[in-house]
């Protein structure tokens, strides 16, 4: 929408005058005024649109309306939806700082003597015909309140309208008393954990989660709100910070487990790796929804590399939906969950970011959770970005951002609620910006008050947010709140204490026996090579009869395409070559293993950048019509053959990339999946994901994997960086 600043300061006659050039002719009115009088028509006369223009109604309808005071009543409620975020209290420690909102009522020509005047400008809010207070009141609520939305870079207007829709209705419901107790208990949970924790392992690294424990109602509330929207399986990424509560409260991890490894006697978790930390296993598992759905969960492993995990979640989710969901990405959620510094400041997030939308690469969208403890290491905030928010970044994917009050339990309940019902309505990606705060130090061996004194003296006095939730309750009718939180946490520190009582008397290794999906079952069907497999080769070639039907169907097009005439008579070269001295080139080579792979019932899935073509205009995978630009994989239509081949043009990126290609590998051991590199050194680019979890895979999570890189180098005069 246009600043309305040069028609507020026209006069009354003129917007009259176009309010009834609208009335005659809607489409020759400016868009964005049109859209205003639109509107506004339609909240006053209660007109439905019978043609598909204009919902216009009789002229008479605007008689007496003073529009200059109702123009600029609807540019403060377009104020409040575009720059309320940057009012919102959204900061549970300190005061926020002043980005210029100019959201005043001077801003927009009004004065204190304005406010209980009545405005038709509220029937576009949905309050009806009102005074300027209760407009001002009901934006504040919605907009400046603990939860502020960042959306006024979204271009596509049903998103938008969906969005204006959840914010000034879903988010001043108030919550039903079971969702109340959810959250409390999910609190309880968060809270009591880290604080048993604390006392019980003095010293121990846990990167507790204190100070944000409201995540955990939060991932609780989009599990069983995604579960409810027709996701079977979430897939989840992190780093190490409030990673053992995640297990224990999200993933179903049981407290013996967790206790056994901090009293060194556990036989470590080995289905989603165990060579590293505790604090960056992985885990699977099943959990049922409070309305008895039964939900997957998948956390990956991560090494302490800030985001690097990112593409390993996405890759994996895209190859689980490819596997076992028929592509349809509405069934598998991923959720990255962010540090505030992290998503700020490492570079592979933007990488992640910008392929949410693209064909090789999309997942149905990503929900992002950022635990913005605003502080990263011992760094402050206003040294560690330039932007306004840690999430600056989702504006260039035009995915809106939630920024909420981490100790506002509800708000953030009702936020996340709203971003799973966005991504599965639009499958978008949609950020969470959760501000709270960390309570020790980047571990609890960490004194923070070195470098953030005063902060960490307003932390010190600042109630935990399950306390904060109680005298919520306590202060909005719940009379007996503060009593049923005592009761949970006597109970529940009981049971932990039971459970720690048996590993210490029983110090048994304990273990779990997760459910295996069919990739997991295709990975423990593989068996371990032995010295005798590294002496001899594998048979790999294949019948004559193989051969010419992949080779024949290669070299051949559709009917009616025409490929560049260069193209063609290099393929007709390759036919030659065989015919005449029962040679191939290597090109043709490379692609008869993937055809031969396909006629296997296998898989092939290829990325990166040019690889289509190849970097030196070898490979020719797929081919375009000189014509029509149409595209035709010359590897689609071989006889009898059941596997796919697929090959995608990356972005320019090694890192991200590749970091997502060994996430699908990890999900599927029956395809071949390659990441191939523009030039072989360009890998230097991707070295993060090599070092953490290619080479050190199987020794750290002990996780198998069959990417494999493809690293090209030419000797025809193209620069290589050695």
């Amino acid at each position: 929408m246009k600043d309305f600043q040069y028609i507020t300061n026209s006069s009354p006659a003129y917007i009259e005058s176009l309010y009834q050039e609208f009335v005659n002719n809607p489409e020759g009115v400016d868009p964005d005024y049109r859209k205003f009088f639109e509107g506004f028509d339609f909240a006053i006369a209660q007109v439905k649109p019978s043609n598909g223009k204009a919902a216009v109604s009789s002229a008479p309808v605007a008689e007496g309306i003073d529009w200059l005071r109702e123009v600029r009543a609807y540019r403060m409620i377009l104020g409040y939806r575009n720059k309320g975020h940057l009012i919102a209290k959204t900061n549970p420690i300190r005061k926020r700082k002043d980005r210029g909102a100019n959201l005043d009522l001077g801003f927009f020509g009004f004065s204190e003597e304005d406010l209980d005047k009545k405005f038709h400008a509220g029937q576009l809010i949905g309050l009806g015909t009102t005074t300027l207070r209760n407009i001002l009141k009901h934006l504040e609520q919605c907009y400046a309140s603990h939860v502020g939305i960042e959306f006024k870079y979204i271009s596509d207007q049903k998103k938008v309208d969906w969005l204006t829709n959840e914010i000034e209705k879903k988010i001043l419901e108030p919550l039903p008393l079971n969702k109340k107790k959810r959250i409390l208990e999910k609190l309880n949970e968060g809270v009591m954990f880290e604080k048993f924790l604390h006392t019980k392992y003095i010293g121990q690294k846990r990167f507790s989660l204190e100070g944000g424990e409201t995540t955990i109602a939060a991932l609780d509330a989009i599990i069983n709100t995604a579960a409810e929207n027709n996701v079977q399986e979430v897939v989840m990424g992190m780093a190490h910070r409030g990673r053992l509560n995640v297990l224990a409260n999200i993933m179903g991890k049981t407290y013996e487990q967790i206790f056994s490894e901090f009293e060194g006697t556990a036989k470590l978790d080995q289905t989603m790796g165990s060579g590293d930390v505790k604090y960056h296993m992985g885990y699977g598992s099943e959990v049922p929804t409070p309305d008895g759905k039964i939900m997957h969960l998948k956390l990956m492993p991560n090494p302490s590399h800030l985001e690097a995990v990112d593409p390993v979640v996405v890759g994996f989710s895209r190859a689980k939906a490819d596997i076992m969901y028929a592509s349809e990405y509405d069934k598998i959620l991923p959720i990255l969950i962010h540090g505030d510094a992290s998503v700020a400041g490492q570079g592979i997030v933007y990488e992640v970011l910008q392929m949410c939308d693209l064909d090789g690469y999309l997942t149905g969208g990503t929900i992002h959770f950022v635990i913005n403890n605003q502080i990263g290491f011992t760094t402050d905030f206003d040294d560690a970005r330039s932007s306004d928010y840690c999430t600056s970044l989702a504006a260039m994917i035009h995915a809106p951002v939630l920024h909420v009050n981490g100790d506002d339990a509800e708000a953030v309940v009702k936020c996340v609620e709203i971003a799973t019902k966005y991504r599965q309505a639009f499958n978008s990606d949609v950020f969470i910006d959760m501000v709270c705060y960390r309570r020790h130090g980047h571990n609890e061996g960490d004194d923070p008050k070195f470098t953030q004194p005063h902060l960490y003296a307003l932390i010190d006095k600042h109630p935990n947010p399950r306390e904060v939730y109680t005298n919520f309750l306590l202060q909005n009718g719940e009379a007996d709140a503060k009593e049923l939180a005592k009761e949970m946490e006597k109970k529940f520190w009981a049971d932990l204490q039971e459970r720690l009582d048996e590993v210490k008397q029983n110090p048994l290794p304990y273990t779990y026996q997760p459910t295996y999906q069919p990739p997991e079952i295709a990975w423990k069907s593989l068996r371990r090579a032995t010295n005798e497999d590294f002496d001899r080769s594998p048979v790999t070639s294949i019948s004559v009869t193989d051969f010419k039907k992949v080779f024949e169907a290669l070299m051949k097009w559709p009917d009616g395409f025409q490929p560049l005439k260069k193209v063609e008579k290099i393929i007709q070269d390759k036919v030659k070559l065989y015919n005449e001295e029962a040679k191939i080139d290597w090109a043709t080579g490379e692609l008869l293993a993937y055809g031969s792979l396909l006629l296997d019932g296998k898989d092939v899935r290829m990325s990166g950048q040019d690889v289509r073509r190849g970097t030196f205009s070898h490979r020719h995978a797929v081919l375009r019509d000189e014509n029509t630009d149409e595209s035709y994989n010359r590897l689609s239509r071989i006889e009898a053959a059941t596997g796919r081949f697929r090959i995608y043009n990356s972005l320019l990126s090694e890192y991200g990339v590749l970091g997502f290609e060994y996430g699908y590998a990890m999900a599927n051991p029956n395809a071949l999946v390659l990441w191939e590199a523009q030039f072989g050194d360009f890998s230097n680019g991707a070295q993060t994901m090599i070092d953490q979890f290619i080479a050190a895979g199987e020794q750290k999570w002990n996780r198998m994997n069959g990417i494999t890189m493809l690293l090209p180098h030419g000797y025809e005069g193209q620069p290589l960086y050695d």
